[in-house]
């Protein structure tokens, strides 16, 4: 009996426990900020009646473990960030999970407390006085390993309009890709790029080196692009004064003089990983400045940052970015150093307008095996032929599926995943490639046809009061038919002088690194302009309808040959040398080839040969690499360069012997928080009594689009030297006065100035050959030619208007546009 009874008890016992169970609800969540879709910890969740709540752990997530039906609204909240409010009947599933983001609040107008110090103040004085103890840069050396995540994804897509127009029509299964399950926006994944690299450190020398091991992209195989999607160029640290955003330096919350920027506040206090830690806010304060706004987690002893999470400034002077945010997280190292464990860097690019089609750049780092103080560091560094080495291994954009799929820190999403099928899938349909073949045509100017290219395409018809209307067509090789060599030429002809013009060039690409090559080229053609970087030229669809009035079009017809050699030795020297033969022939509003005869048996007038040698100093200069040239990047130091020209008399029918030096330094300087300057100081001698065209011929601009290189109120072949100096000077402000307009705040408008100086002088053999009334040519004769600028950058985000005035030498010119003028330019920036 009493055997019976316990049974009973235990069955009785046991239902009652499962009915109890079955009542138990589970509620899992996970917190991210919306933005960058990373844990936010300890963000507050509670439940509205019930008051039952929690804050989220240091991944984010919370779990509630409910006995009852919850009819309830579940609050979330988080300092920095919007308050999000869920809704939850009866649960019908034991387990209920969220996925909740939270969007970066507006920042409000709040009562200035003053006060000498507040915690939040003296937290960020600790942060300061530390911050050489806790940067990674202190030590002798170090490395680690990355893995780099970038990715673009189109944003705020509409789908049924783009299936309404035509020429999208065959693209429409795209859209089957577009992320409909998304918490925040749908969205459309187009790109995906992977890296991984070993990172190497020195300080004392100062030396670099990324050894780039593996890159996959979604549709771009090119080296150079390659070395960009590495660590080293997207090295972000928040213990430096400034941070650069495209190019735009903004002031660190833990900057030295963080205080006059920002407001700081601690609003809490937590353990994690049992330390315990201070979260510090911060805020601008004033909306104007080039800022940011957010929060940080600080370990209480070494008052390192172990956890930053920073948002741009609404106000923030930078062109088509509606949002952006970046993420750091940071790990122990058993050295006791706080090291970068983990970044992000999510940008929102909004080309047409902050609710219209939307870019969105994501850029995931994981770093792993950091090494400190390691002589094998050491070794592998002093291997370096430059102070910054970027290598691409051979095999790096070769591997295959099985190594990404074993090496990635973690699994790609299906979103991720769909990039690469979808990359496949186009550039194996004929109809993108025409489609991409011909948006290339209209931007670059050129279009490939097999192993050819044709173009460009602004130059095909142009005019000039010599020529009439002016036919010119080019063709050239491309990578199809040679990866190292390119061939060029174009054919042109004028209606009215009826003459055919032309020329013939090959370049051949010895070595990429250090980079070697060789040039020959021919050319019979009118004197076009296009010697200075961004100088339009006047061989060009548009230049005439920009000129400027009352000025005489002056044409100088030449007949060139040259040979070029170029190498890079080490620590950024280069060496260029070549040999050129020219022959000159003035053909309107320029003297004429009789007045410089030549009574040297064996030698034409107008004619020389000479050499030259260009020496050029460019130190951790980087490039964006082409099929068969490069583009600079820019370097941190100061670019020299020296060139020495000899010219040799009767070699070719050379009627001149000469020698001429001229040498130039310039360089960009960043001055934060005022912006930058560029300077270009020159200076130049040429040795021999020579007609004009072989005499220091100062570049003006007869057009009304600026020339940053040029003097914009000096008309071309107006002045000449055979000695001179200058300086061109100009200071980019960002936005100067115009941050305390509301207007011209709102729509960032940005301050500039400049100014350019000419000093130069004739020998009197010289002036006798080439300064006479009918010539039209001038001499400063000792004086100071200058012109200063001002204007508005950044109008409409693309337009640039500089007001000039040339000042000197008196007096002026009588034309009203060589004392004062209004020139435009175009560019896109940040």
């Amino acid at each position: 009996m009493k055997n019976q009874f316990l049974f009973i008890l235990a069955i009785l016992l046991l239902l009652f426990s499962n009915k109890l169970n079955a009542q138990i609800k589970t509620i899992v969540g996970i917190v991210k900020d919306s933005h960058t879709e990373e844990p936010l910890m300890f963000a507050s969740v509670y439940f509205q009646n019930s008051k039952q709540g929690k804050t989220t752990d240091t991944s984010g997530k919370f779990i509630f473990n409910i006995k009852t039906p919850v009819n309830d609204t579940l609050i979330i909240s988080n300092i920095g960030f919007e308050e999000q409010k869920f809704y939850i009947g009866i649960l019908q599933n034991d387990t209920f999970k969220l996925n909740i983001f939270l969007n970066r609040a507006k920042p409000k107008n709040e009562a200035v407390v003053k006060a000498k110090i507040t915690r939040g103040l003296l937290l960020w004085k600790k942060i300061v006085k530390n911050k050489e103890n806790n940067n990674r840069f202190k030590y002798d050396n170090f490395s680690y390993d990355i893995y780099n995540k970038m990715e673009l994804d189109i944003v705020n897509l509409n789908k049924e309009k783009i299936k309404e127009i035509k020429l999208l029509r065959p693209f429409s299964f795209i859209l089957n890709n577009v992320d409909t399950t998304s918490e925040i926006k749908p969205y459309l994944p187009i790109f995906l790029a992977e890296t991984f690299s070993n990172y190497y450190l020195q300080n004392n020398p100062r030396r670099s080196k990324e050894i780039i091991t593996a890159n996959k992209t979604s549709g771009i195989e090119n080296e150079s692009a390659s070395k960009m999607m590495g660590g080293m160029y997207q090295n972000t640290n928040f213990y430096n004064n400034f941070i650069a955003i495209f190019n735009t330096d903004f002031v660190s919350p833990f900057s030295d003089n963080g205080d006059n920027v920002y407001k700081y506040k601690v609003i809490d206090t937590q353990q994690i990983a049992g330390r315990r830690t201070f979260k510090l806010t911060f805020t601008p304060k004033r909306t104007s400045d080039n800022a940011f706004i957010g929060e940080c987690w600080v370990d209480d002893t070494s008052f390192a940052v172990i956890n930053v999470n920073l948002a741009l400034n609404k106000d923030a002077n930078i062109n088509y970015v509606e949002k952006l945010t970046i993420f750091q997280e940071f790990k122990k190292h058993q050295s006791g150093m706080w090291m970068l464990h983990k970044e992000k860097f999510v940008v929102n690019i909004a080309p047409v307008g902050k609710n219209k089609l939307t870019i969105t750049g994501r850029k995931s780092t994981n770093y792993s095996n950091n090494q400190v103080n390691q002589e094998s560091i050491k070794e592998i560094l002093a291997k370096n032929k430059t102070k910054e080495d970027i290598i691409v291994l051979p095999n790096a954009l070769h591997k295959d599926e099985l190594f990404w799929q074993s090496q990635r820190p973690e699994l790609l999403n299906k979103n991720e995943n769909s990039i690469y099928k979808l990359m496949d899938t186009l550039n194996s349909m004929p109809i993108y490639k025409k489609y991409r073949k011909t948006i290339d045509f209209l931007t670059s100017g050129t279009k490939w046809i097999g192993n050819y290219e044709i173009g460009p395409w602004y130059n095909w018809v142009s005019g000039n009061s010599v020529e009439g209307t002016r036919l010119r067509f080019d063709l050239g090789t491309n990578t199809n038919f040679n990866k190292k060599l390119y061939l060029h030429t174009y054919l042109a002809y004028g209606l009215k002088d009826q003459k055919f013009k032309g020329k013939a060039e090959a370049f051949w690409l010895l070595k990429k690194e250090p980079r070697i090559w060789l040039y020959a080229g021919y050319q019979s053609d009118y004197d076009n302009g296009q010697v200075y970087y961004d100088e339009v030229s006047q061989d060009n669809i548009f230049a005439l309808a920009i000129r400027k009035p009352n000025v005489p079009n002056k044409f100088l017809f030449i007949e060139e040959k040259r040979v070029e050699f170029f190498t890079e030795l080490a620590k950024g020297f280069s060496i260029q040398t070549g040999v050129v033969q020219k022959q000159f022939s003035p053909i309107k509003n320029l003297p004429p080839k009789s007045q410089y005869p030549t009574n040297i048996l064996g030698t034409n007038a107008l004619n020389n040969f000479e050499t030259f040698v260009k020496v050029r100093f460019a130190y951790l200069e980087r490039f964006l690499e082409g099929n068969f040239y490069r583009s600079s990047l820019g370097s941190p130091l100061p670019i020299v360069e020296l060139k020495w020209n000899h010219g040799f008399k009767k070699v070719l029918n050379s009627a001149y012997q000469y020698n001429k030096l001229s040498f130039s330094i310039s360089d960009y300087v960043k001055a934060p928080p005022v912006g930058n300057i560029y300077y270009n100081v020159f200076a130049g001698k040429v040795f021999g009594t020579l007609p004009f065209m072989l005499l220091e011929m100062h570049p003006g601009n007869e057009i009304f689009y600026y020339n940053k290189y040029a003097f914009n109120m000096m008309n071309r072949f107006e002045y000449l030297s055979d000695q001179y100096a200058g300086i061109n000077v100009e200071h980019n402000i960002g936005n100067g006065i115009f941050k305390f307009i509301p207007i011209t705040r709102k729509l960032k408008f940005r301050q500039f100035w400049n100014a350019k100086m000419l000093w130069g002088k004739l020998s009197p053999g010289n002036v006798a050959l080439n300064i006479n009334p009918t010539s039209n040519f001038k001499t400063l004769n000792d004086k100071v030619y200058m012109e200063l600028g001002t204007g508005v950058d950044n109008i409409l985000k693309v337009l640039r208007i500089d007001c000039i005035w040339r000042v000197a030498p008196t007096p002026l010119p009588a034309n009203k546009f060589q004392r004062f003028a209004v020139f435009g330019s175009f560019r896109l920036a940040f």
